[in-house]
């Protein structure tokens, strides 16, 4: 008689409780049940999704095997998706991911902050210093900066056989942890949409952060956010939980806009009305409704040259500014350094990634948020499933929509 992997389950749970045992040790129980195999949306090639199901390698005691339940579509997954930039195909995406713990090695005891873990927790991944850099070694606060940075969904662990660990990326329906430098978090406290946005959220925090470290930033400041995709709208719910009560939204979508209006933004510019349709006109009008002078900080959330150049015009004398847009290299923008930057004396601050020390402070302004009736799982307007993840990068492309998710089935 062949029984199924949750009947042997049951009989080594009854097993053990007539011996005694109030339950049995995780590694003792859980590998007999796992699956050897993960199904995963692998990029085989430019714009081509293939679901392929490859092996999962051998667990160890310091592994964490994660049943996933979705995970966000981040841009560089599309920037990766459209053209390889990374020269990474064949790879696994999907770094905004999050699920239950299936499978947790006897030496894995908590996760990165120190809370205890185990079995049946939700988790999401952080990521992958070196350990080793100038950064990692001196300041180690500041591992966005790791020189060999690693992150899941983009980067394979290729130690251990010739294909190694191509389970390391969201976009499958396991996904292996492993490794030194890993971070991770329980997350049993959020809900599925909030932990699918947590990755997204902490880049926001950090350049919350990076812009609070001017000193510009207060409950009186006048902020300008440029750019109302995924990451301008995070940025502009994070601003608003953090107190700021005068944000100006400027983007091409009216809808965008609209969802900008719902998580706090007080005015919002629209660069496809005719009377917003010039820089002239934009800034006369960012100028209205701060102070006549401009607006004391900026945020720059575009990966439009065209756009990153506008930014400094909408900033005062003495104002400053953060740029978040150009994760990748989106190409270059010409200014005036002198009245741009040098006769304004504005400050200038760029964000990049995030630490893992940024992970507790996001997850408590996911709670803020619902303290403040904040309503960032709106964000979310689409979800695919594992075999539609080409269409999930289309629909991404077309914009359609704000946040794009695979969700598992």
């Amino acid at each position: 008689m062949e029984l199924s992997s949750a009947q042997v389950e049951k009989i080594v749970r009854q097993v053990l409780a007539g011996m005694g045992a109030t339950s049995a040790p995780q590694s003792a129980v859980y590998p007999a049940t796992l699956p050897k195999t993960a199904h995963v949306a692998m990029l085989t090639d430019k714009q081509k999704f293939e679901v392929k199901e490859i092996p999962i390698p051998e667990l160890t005691d310091d592994d964490i095997l994660v049943k996933v339940e979705g995970a966000g579509v981040c841009g560089t997954d599309v920037h990766e998706w459209r053209m390889d930039p990374f020269g990474l195909i064949p790879v696994v995406l999907g770094h905004e991911g999050t699920g239950e713990v299936v499978y947790l090695g006897k030496n894995v005891k908590c996760d990165t902050a120190g809370k205890p873990l185990k079995v049946g927790d939700k988790i999401v991944t952080s990521v992958i210093s070196c350990g080793d850099c100038y950064v990692c070694r001196m300041v180690p606060g500041r591992t966005n900066l790791c020189d060999n940075q690693g992150v899941f969904g983009l980067i394979g662990d290729k130690r251990g056989t010739a294909e190694g660990n191509r389970v390391n990326g969201w976009f499958a329906d396991y996904m292996l942890i492993r490794g030194e430098g890993t971070t991770y978090f329980q997350v049993n406290d959020l809900d599925l949409k909030q932990r699918m946005l947590l990755e997204l959220a902490t880049v926001c925090v950090h350049a919350l952060e990076r812009g609070q470290s001017t000193g510009l930033i207060n409950f009186g400041s006048k902020v300008l956010l440029q750019g109302c995709g995924p990451v301008g709208l995070t940025m502009l719910a994070v601003l608003r939980a953090a107190g700021v009560n005068h944000i100006i939204a400027i983007d091409g979508n009216e809808d965008r806009l609209k969802v900008a209006e719902k998580l706090g933004a007080k005015t919002t510019i629209c660069f496809r009305r005719p009377d917003e349709d010039t820089l002239e006109k934009r800034v006369a009008k960012v100028k209205a409704v701060a102070n006549g002078v401009g607006v004391d900080f900026a945020y720059q959330c575009t990966g439009a040259p065209a756009a990153a150049a506008d930014i400094y015009s909408y900033i005062r004398r003495g104002g400053g500014m953060c740029e978040m847009g150009f994760f990748v290299n989106n190409g270059e923008y010409s200014i005036n350094p002198h009245l741009a930057m040098c006769n304004k004396e504005i400050t200038i601050v760029g964000s990049w990634d995030y630490s893992a020390e940024d992970y507790p402070k996001t997850m408590a302004f996911l709670k803020q948020c619902r303290e403040m009736n904040i309503p960032i799982e709106d964000l979310i307007t689409h979800s695919f499933p594992l075999e539609e993840m080409n269409e999930a990068m289309q629909t991404n492309v077309a914009q359609k929509g704000i946040k794009i998710c695979y969700i598992a089935k």
